[in-house]
């Protein structure tokens, strides 16, 4: 089934303009908080209408403003899971899956039969007359996916179904829900401001920033090779600078005061560079001289983390900013991550204090609109 979504709907101070498509398969909606994601899977389900634009589904038109088009939510026969899952109360988990069983329910058997059938896939078994304020977190998430797939909806909305979860039920949840999906027939989109999560579950992802949309891309791609600023800051990127070209294979970062040769040239259109904190390496200052793209930065501050260690530094050639300010977006600082061992290992040749030299590769190197 083809999804295609193209609309705006204007908030006052928030104006949402999305625009994607999607075909089979898991599509990612990544974003911030407050960027609108949710709210484009509401207009899709029907739940809010906006201004303009367009909504269609394997051929039927959900939404089209200039035909006068909006159906209601439940001629769209489409499954939103909420973040707080909207199980009803004051029903049992039985009676909560009932309610999804529209095209059963005048067949009382057959009913029975799909809702048993249910309990057992979703591991519910002896839940059956419990409530939801009896069920832990991720018992309720299980209710809530058995009822809307009860109702074989033709696409299949999640809306940071793992938010509520602590670490270990996200982890088994999210291996038993890419199960589900390998089995769903019709699309899926899944929404998350958990990069990891949309790497793992998603197969294409189309990352949303400040209500507008960005154009569907392959999930590897978002973390290999991508286009924007915005698009590497989710994607976990922390280092960035403003940067233009010096010449056909050398560029300068204004923002660290350093020059960086560039691997297969320099590429039009770039406003500014991103490098991921794995990809800074520490090196000797006898090799510095030797390697391209080195360079001494002062050391900030040295921070333990669980596997690695995180060191925060200031290139020589940067603006000056103190130690107060590592809290605040600084573009002149770099985060650099290694493993602990690495760590321990080049102290001991080199016994860093105030200064080192680090090197960027060309090849890790992303220029960004």
């Amino acid at each position: 089934m083809a999804l295609y979504v193209d609309i705006k709907k204007d908030f006052g101070e928030f104006v949402l303009q999305t625009k994607f498509e999607a075909d089979s398969g898991v599509m990612g909606i990544l974003g911030a908080s407050g960027c609108g994601k949710s709210m484009t899977l509401r207009c899709i389900a029907g739940i809010v209408k906006p201004d303009e634009g367009r909504i269609e589904l394997d051929g039927t038109v959900f939404f089209d403003s200039e035909t006068k088009i909006h159906l209601k939510p439940q001629e769209r026969h489409v499954g939103l899971l909420f973040q707080n899952y909207a199980l009803f109360p004051n029903m049992t988990v039985q009676q909560n899956l009932m309610m999804g069983l529209k095209p059963y329910e005048k067949n009382r058997k057959k009913a029975n039969e799909a809702v048993e059938q249910m309990i057992r896939r979703f591991y519910l078994t002896g839940l059956e007359k419990h409530k939801p304020s009896q069920l832990s977190g991720g018992q309720q998430q299980r209710v809530a996916l058995a009822r809307i797939l009860l109702s074989r909806p033709r696409l299949l909305m999640l809306d940071e179904p793992f938010s509520a979860l602590d670490e270990f039920l996200r982890w088994n949840l999210e291996l038993e829900l890419s199960e589900v999906l390998k089995e769903f027939s019709g699309n899926t989109l899944f929404v998350s401001h958990n990069r990891a999560e949309i790497y793992r579950i998603c197969d294409r992802v189309c990352v949303m920033d400040h209500g507008k949309s960005s154009p569907v891309i392959p999930v590897k791609q978002l973390f290999e090779l991508p286009e924007s600023r915005a698009a590497a800051l989710l994607s976990g990127c922390k280092n960035f600078s403003r940067a233009h070209a010096v010449n056909a294979h050398e560029i300068f970062a204004e923002d660290w005061g350093i020059s960086l040769e560039s691997e297969g040239g320099v590429p039009e259109g770039f406003s500014c560079i991103g490098v991921r904190s794995h990809y800074i390496y520490p090196v000797t200052a006898a090799k510095a001289k030797n390697r391209e793209n080195t360079f001494p930065c002062s050391i900030l501050k040295v921070v333990e983390d669980v596997f690695s260690i995180v060191i925060m530094l200031r290139p020589a050639g940067a603006r000056y900013c103190n130690t107060s300010e590592i809290a605040g977006q600084h573009n002149e600082l770099l985060r650099m991550e290694i493993t602990k061992e690495c760590w321990a290992n080049f102290c001991e040749k080199e016994h860093p204090a105030q200064e080192i030299w680090v090197q960027i590769q060309a090849h890790d190197i992303m220029f960004l609109k």
